[in-house]
């Protein structure tokens, strides 16, 4: 009998999807309609119409849905009894060979564990200017996507040094399933000048393994294994592979998609960040299992978008409100968030709508926004984001294999240690050594422009800490609180964010220089306060 009720909701579910959802499928277009395949897939399609959308017609239709899926059987006699789903990369590298192989290609230019706040790294003064925050136990400059699970493992901030490499330094360079690489020396185990801040929502963006078990948001519910309060050592040791091929390419269709849910969720609240001219983003969100979860497919690979997923400011660990000061903890769907705004706009953004920052200063108490990696917000409305230019042209470029056939690269470079590749494909009349000393002249200045800034809010920091101990009055520190918030956005967005100014120059110095004269505008502030009580002040 339900068999035959499957049946029928199949053909009503099908009419209907070709009469109300026509744009969700992206499959090829002008091709002959595909012939019935007798593989069993008609059994899934019966309750799966969205992937009978996106699969026939497209480059996977042949497939069956068994390659990729185990337990087929025992999920149609009982729908309780979930079937296995494939997430290594290493059945995608099956078919995908040459960019399964670059993927986990070690890019030796893009050193390991390189302290950001060190006098030669991208932030000297992180420890003072981020204090008591738990970046500054270790915050290091990122390499590859082969190492962006084993790396936040093993940092000094993620699980108080629990997690090390079972082989010591000589596996840093190792890449591959996680516990394979990785030990665990047990809940007990504690280093000295660690931290234990790891949290699942983090997680989400380094590894593909939970996309099935991780409800829309990270929110509780019955069928989610993991949610944003689960507990992130049990989170951690599920987690065997790096971000998957499924992040970006959609396993049913090949279609271009993005999975990260604050960022469907940031296009769906109206984000124009991403859009075309015609003011719209390309990106059709599907539901699955009543909105367990959700993916957004394009028509066309917008590689400003797939990389958006984790290549953004965001909110993932606990904080306060700026209006009561109260906790947000991870049961709050503010905890993960991504702002989709400018660095000018951003401290707005979290006073106003978002209601929220993450830690206090330990010197100041000014309530500070702690910045993650903000790529996709600098590179949108730079000069080469006007011209056509993707994340994926310059630090994706299509290279040829051993026989001579094209493909493009998923090392993901950096384009100063690949400026043939990156950059003479569109700046041909340039050499490869002037388009270097070129990037290196806009990264030097701007990493100039970042050292006075972090010299400016060291100033207001120690200028804040005297007029204290002075009895500067609780109405003007308050005053001076406030530009070291609105300063220390301003100059950490450019620290966090990797491409020292290059994404975006222009951005880059407008910003910095703000934060400069808002740290300025601080020790003024500051410093007429405590004019009257020097000469008051009785002589030595």
């Amino acid at each position: 009998m339900w068999k035959k009720s499957i049946a029928t909701l199949a053909i009503v579910g099908g009419a209907l999807l070709a009469v109300s959802l026509p744009a969700m499928s992206t499959a090829a277009k002008g091709k002959p309609a595909a012939k019935e395949t007798k593989d069993g897939r008609e059994d899934c399609y019966a309750c799966h119409e969205e992937v009978k959308a996106l699969k026939e017609g497209s480059k996977h239709a042949k497939l069956a849905c068994d390659v990729c899926h185990s337990k087929l059987k025992e999920h149609l006699a009982d729908s309780e009894t979930k079937p296995g789903t494939v997430i290594d990369q290493a059945l995608c590298g099956k078919c995908h060979k040459d960019q399964v192989e670059s993927f986990f290609k070690v890019n030796y230019d893009s050193q390991a564990r390189k302290e950001k706040g060190i006098p030669t790294g991208r932030s000297p003064m992180m420890d003072k200017l981020l204090a008591p925050y738990g970046f500054t136990i270790e915050h290091n400059e990122p390499r590859g996507h082969a190492f962006m699970v084993t790396d936040q493992f093993v940092v000094d901030r993620f699980a108080g040094g629990r997690f090390q490499y079972k082989n010591g330094w000589t596996d840093v360079d190792k890449a591959g399933n996680t516990w394979d690489i990785l030990k665990d020396n047990g809940p007990d185990f504690k280093m000295a000048e660690t931290a234990k801040a790891g949290n699942p929502t983090c997680i989400q963006c380094k590894t593909s393994d939970h996309i099935l078990k991780w409800k829309f948001m990270g929110d509780k519910d019955p069928k989610a294994q993991w949610d944003r309060t689960s507990d992130v050592i049990a989170v951690a040791k599920e987690t065997n592979h790096v971000v998957g091929c499924i992040h970006c390419h959609d396993p049913h269709g090949t279609q271009p998609r993005v999975v990260r849910d604050a960022l469907i969720q940031g296009i769906e609240k109206g984000s124009k960040m991403f859009a075309g001219k015609d003011g719209k983003t390309d990106l059709k969100v599907i539901s699955f299992r009543d909105g367990f979860r959700k993916i957004g497919v394009m028509q066309k690979a917008d590689g400003r978008l797939m990389c958006a997923q984790c290549h953004v400011e965001y909110a993932c660990g606990k904080g306060f409100e700026f209006s009561t000061g109260n906790p947000v903890g991870y049961d709050d769907q503010r905890t993960n968030h991504f702002p989709l705004t400018g660095p000018k706009e951003l401290l707005e953004h979290y006073k106003k709508t978002q209601n929220f920052y993450d830690f206090k200063h330990a010197v100041t108490g000014a309530r500070l926004v702690k910045l993650q990696h903000p790529e996709a917000e600098t590179f949108a409305g730079s000069v080469h984001d006007k011209a056509g230019v993707t994340c994926k042209d310059c630090h994706m470029p299509v290279l040829k294999n051993k026989q001579g056939k094209a493909f493009t690269s998923h090392m993901v470079i950096k384009p100063k240690d690949h400026v043939k590749e990156a950059c003479l494909r569109c700046h041909p009349k340039f050499t490869a050594e002037q388009k270097l000393y070129q990037i290196t002249a806009i990264q030097n200045y701007s990493k100039g422009k970042m050292r006075k800034a972090e010299y400016w809010l060291g100033q207001l920091i120690d200028t804040y800490a005297t007029a204290k101990r002075m009895g500067v009055g609780e109405d003007v520190l308050a005053k001076a609180r406030e530009k070291h918030e609105e300063a220390h956005v301003l100059w950490e967005w450019w620290t966090a964010e990797n491409s020292d100014g290059f994404h975006n120059p222009d951005l880059a110095r407008d910003t910095l220089t703000h934060s400069i004269a808002a740290s300025k505008a601080g020790v003024k502030i500051l410093n007429d306060a405590m004019e009257p009580k020097k000469e008051a002040a009785p002589a030595k």
